[in-house]
């Protein structure tokens, strides 16, 4: 090796030995030993590459962190749950350690770690109690300033079947619904029920259970009435039946019920219309008939008041407004035809026998008439110049004396019943025979 390339070999060496700092710190070397987690505590003892010479430790960091750090390298670190936002996942800190020592030295190094979000499950705590009524819809919102997730998660309520009652329901917004029925709310009474059910953040599926108690309302409260068709007004006529079902219940007990009733602007509303099918079942069936409205009126409004009471005196109204239309009377204005058409009835059976009467003496008459020219006894007898004639006298029983003066005289004698007029043919009574048949 030629000489000047060994001197600039040797050169180097001693400044690249001159150039090395001893003083360095000396940190953990375990394997992410700068990751840390929420609410996970991190420890280590700081050190340097010469430890015979006293040295002072110092930190810079960012503020508001709680992070424990003394002059002897001793470093100790709990990171909150709130340090790191859950869309985040994870925050880079900057610290930056100084060591001083004795001999005026000083080292500072720039250590980043890196915190890692630490998901927590919802927070419930003791639930206000569920007072329910009833016979009635009774619905609870769990509240938010009681069950909430501590990272601001969203939180659904999930139901826990075994737990729920028939005729339960829990939404997963927290809404608690039940219609409770007679036997149900009964055996509230001496056993107040509690109910457990699990509220669940997303989207990390943490679970914390919780518990809703229930139990009869304290509240003494008025009884409810629910109609049966739900109007509060009816069109009908007046030949129209209205029929509304009352169904009474109590919040605080059927049992609480005392009195149900109606009153009525019209007196006409009779009490009798109002049946009782059970202490809280009842009817009102109502026809106002063809003499309600007046003719002039056309339509007469007129309102029903049902209402309830309880042991206490609590009193529940429910007002409907009724308005009777006018309406013809059909089966009065057919029983109305009905007698004229049978009068008039009556009159033609009547008008045919007395035609059928008539037709049978004209028939008599009619055959008599053509008899009568054979037993027709006739005299006739001209005066000229005699003043009179005596007396004929005909047969014993049919004897009659016929006195005349004066002309021509002709006489109908014995057997004329036949016609009875004098000079009368058999035609006009043919005419008549005609005119009675059409």
């Amino acid at each position: 090796m030629r000489p000047i390339l060994k001197i600039f070999l040797l050169n180097l060496i001693v400044f690249s030995a001159w150039g090395q700092d001893p003083y360095e710190l000396v940190f953990p070397d375990s394997i992410n030993w700068r990751q840390f987690k929420e609410n996970k505590e991190i420890a280590f003892q700081l050190s340097n590459t010469t430890p015979e010479v006293p040295v002072v430790y110092s930190l810079e960091g960012p503020p508001d962190l709680n992070y424990q750090f003394d002059s002897l390298g001793r470093f100790c670190w709990k990171p909150s749950f709130d340090l790191v936002d859950r869309v985040e996942e994870s925050k880079d800190l900057k610290f930056i350690f100084q060591a001083d020592w004795k001999d005026g030295n000083r080292y500072r190094k720039t250590v980043t770690f890196t915190v890692h979000h630490v998901n927590r499950p919802p927070i419930v705590e003791e639930l206000p109690v569920f007072y329910v009524k009833q016979s009635s819809q009774n619905k609870y919102q769990i509240p938010t300033k009681y069950v909430y997730d501590p990272d601001g998660d969203p939180v659904v309520a999930i139901p826990i079947s075994s737990q729920m009652p028939e005729g339960t329901n829990l939404s997963s917004l927290g809404v608690f619904t039940w219609n409770t029925s007679r036997s149900q709310f009964n055996a509230l009474r001496n056993k107040p029920l509690t109910i457990e059910f699990m509220v669940q953040d997303q989207p990390h599926k943490a679970e914390t259970k919780g518990s809703l108690k229930i139990a009869q309302t304290q509240l003494d409260l008025p009884p409810e009435i629910i109609t049966v068709p739900g109007d509060s007004t009816y069109i009908i006529k007046e030949d129209e039946t209205l029929n509304i079902k009352l169904y009474i219940s109590d919040p605080n007990g059927d049992d609480n019920v005392r009195d149900v009733g109606f009153v009525a602007s019209d007196f006409r509303v009779s009490k009798s219309l109002f049946k009782e099918n059970t202490p809280v079942q009842y009817e009102f069936t109502w026809t106002p008939g063809y003499d309600f409205v007046d003719d002039v009126q056309k339509t007469l409004p007129t309102d029903v008041i049902f209402y309830a009471l309880d042991n206490s005196n609590n009193r529940v109204e429910k007002k409907i407004k009724i308005t009777v239309l006018d309406a013809e009377n059909m089966a009065k204005k057919d029983a109305h035809l009905y007698d004229k058409y049978r009068a008039l009835l009556s009159d033609g059976t009547l008008l045919i026998n007395q035609l059928d009467d008539n037709q049978k003496k004209l028939n008599s008459d009619y055959k008599k008439a053509k008899k009568g020219k054979k037993n027709r006894s006739i005299l006739n007898a001209s005066l000229g110049a005699a003043t009179g004639f005596s007396p004929i006298v005909l047969e014993a029983d049919q004897a009659k004396i016929v006195s005349g003066v004066g002309g021509t005289t002709v006489l109908t004698l014995g057997t004329l019943e036949a016609t009875e007029v004098i000079g009368r043919s058999k035609e006009n009574i043919l005419e008549k025979i005609k005119i009675g048949i059409d």
